[in-house]
């Protein structure tokens, strides 16, 4: 049965009680936060190191010390359980930090992906009502001050802005080093119902509005405990992971991983294959995540020094498309590892588990995981009736690891069955009894580089434009961010359209400069069914012979 109900921060839950019950029953929901399962750690092991920011270690005292600063700070400016910090952080030790400090005070967490910008990152403050952001001062070029200083009297629910880095500012940004060196420490972390709500994460929709995912403790500790045991994770093994904390699968990972299985991660702020070589050896991690194009870069360096890696033991690849040849190729070359495609999504977290052996490669390679920890379906795209054997369908899950449903409680229509099944958007068939292979989305989303992008979002930034009459923007294949942007584009009488103009309209609209279309097509209309819909399959399949070109 699907119930409403609100955590105790106010929130409003889509409560799924026949998955709620089951999890409990099965031991995926343990009924504790993340600050339970780190104090346990604290009492055993206070000098371990779970966290390796570019090298720079931590232990559970450091990580928990400048925790209990944090909180008492959240706790001195009021915040109430339920409101929202947001953070828009390249990987890094503060965002630990930060995690912690909010589960200690019942306060929510808000990542916010580093590449977007004024529009967007104003977007989803509104949408969550953050009370605090907390950023850098720069990031691979851009100045993250400039950004909320130009922002600020637009999010009226923001009182406080904290930056990283050491450096003093001018009010009314805070610095974030100051603040933890001068406030006094919470003395007993706030008891906290580990069914209320932790993060809120936005991903991209079709609409081209973010939505806001959300996430209690006992959801994402349900993938922790479904990753623990599909990887044997247990004593001696350490992760890392390269991919953005500010995705589900790198807040995952390593905010909650190093607590939840007492795994600890080692992570970097960039990506850079050598200094990720020296990483990996010198902490002799046993698991690697990352996106296809980190998995090539790995393999390459590792063929041109001759390094077999030799504590790897998985590498679990996603985010984007995944050539069966690259899993080969890395199994290859690192001997002892079993690389494997994952499959997942920011409401479900990871459904897939890859092989338990080398033996059995193929299912790592060929397709992208075993359904093995989620109820499932597969149902015609057309009409919703379910698919024969082998045949092509939309996929549909329920899982102890779902999220409570999305902030914006009009974002969950549509987006379940009625048995309360969530529809993943990403069509595909099912192998060996329950192996899912995805063959393409429903969904009118691109994923480039692991990132979810909206094509109406761009849509809509284009075809405000005098110059331009119509348009579509559909992915194409591309052989590195597994997905590009094309843009099909119709222009006005008397107008000339160009990259150059479109990369200047999406930046104008205070867009992430990745969300402009690497490839242009010009051309005199758009294909459309005879009730004028846009038949986004055919400009999908011209895309994909212009990239094979």
């Amino acid at each position: 049965m699907i119930i409403e109900r609100r955590d105790p921060g106010g929130w409003l839950l889509r409560w799924d009680t026949e998955i709620a019950a089951n999890a409990i029953a099965e031991g995926h929901w343990p009924n504790k936060t993340v600050i339970d399962f780190a104090l346990q750690q604290l009492a055993v092991h206070p000098d371990q190191i779970q966290f390796v920011d570019d090298g720079m270690e931590f232990t559970s005292v450091d990580l928990l010390d400048r925790a209990r600063k944090l909180a008492g700070y959240f706790t001195s400016l009021g915040l109430r359980p339920g409101d929202v910090v947001a953070f828009q952080l390249p990987n890094g030790w503060e965002a630990m930090v930060i995690s912690l400090a909010a589960t200690m005070t019942g306060t929510v967490v808000s990542p916010i992906v580093p590449i977007n910008r004024d529009s967007e990152v104003r977007l989803i403050l509104n949408a969550a009502k953050a009370r605090i952001m907390i950023i850098p001062p720069q990031f691979r070029g851009f100045d993250y001050v400039a950004m909320v200083g130009r922002i600020w009297a637009e999010a009226p629910a923001l009182d406080t802005v904290l930056v990283t880095g050491g450096e003093t500012y001018l009010e009314p940004f805070l610095s974030f080093d100051d603040v933890l060196e001068t406030s006094s420490p919470i003395l007993e972390p706030l008891t906290v119902d580990p069914n209320a709500v932790k993060l809120i994460m936005h991903t991209s929709g079709t609409t081209g509005r973010p939505k806001g995912v959300l996430h209690s403790h006992n959801t994402l500790f349900a993938d922790a405990n479904m990753m623990t045991s599909a990887l044997g994770l247990g004593t001696g093994d350490r992760v890392f992971c390269p991919s953005p904390l500010t995705h589900i699968t790198g807040f995952l990972w390593l905010l909650n991983m190093p607590w939840f299985g007492d795994i600890p991660a080692v992570t970097v702020a960039n990506w850079d294959s050598s200094k990720s070589m020296e990483l990996l050896q010198k902490y002799r991690c046993t698991v690697m995540l990352g996106a296809t194009p980190f998995l090539q870069d790995l393999v390459r360096l590792a063929e041109e020094r001759g390094a077999a890696l030799p504590d790897l033991r998985q590498y679990v690849c996603g985010g984007a498309a995944v050539p069966p040849s690259l899993i080969y190729e890395a199994a290859r070359r690192f001997p002892r590892c079993i690389p494997w495609r994952t499959f997942g999504s920011t409401e479900t977290c990871t459904l897939t588990r890859g092989p338990r052996s080398r033996d059995d490669l193929r299912f790592g390679a060929e397709t992208d995981g075993q359904l093995e920890s989620a109820q499932f379906k597969l149902v015609s795209a057309i009409d919703s009736q379910p698919v024969s054997p082998g045949e092509e369908g939309e996929l549909l899950v329920k899982t102890s690891s779902q999220c409570l449903g999305y902030a914006n409680p009009v974002d969950n229509l549509g987006a379940y069955d009625e048995e309360g099944y969530f529809r993943m958007g990403d069509l595909g068939r099912i192998e060996a009894g329950d192996h899912f292979v995805c063959t393409g989305r429903k969904k009118d989303l691109i994923i480039r580089n692991g990132e979810n992008i909206s094509a109406k979002e761009i849509e809509d930034v284009l075809v405000s434009s005098p110059a331009i009459r119509e348009v579509a923007v559909v992915s194409m294949p591309h052989p590195r961010t597994g997905e590009a942007i094309c843009a099909f584009v119709v222009p006005a009488v008397g107008h000339e359209v160009d990259v150059a103009m479109i990369t200047t309209l999406i930046a104008a609209a205070g867009l992430a400069k990745q969300k402009s279309p690497e490839h242009l097509e010009i051309v005199s209309d758009l294909p459309k069914t005879p009730a004028g819909k846009i038949r986004k399959d055919i400009l999908r399949s011209l895309a994909a012979n212009i990239s094979d070109a």
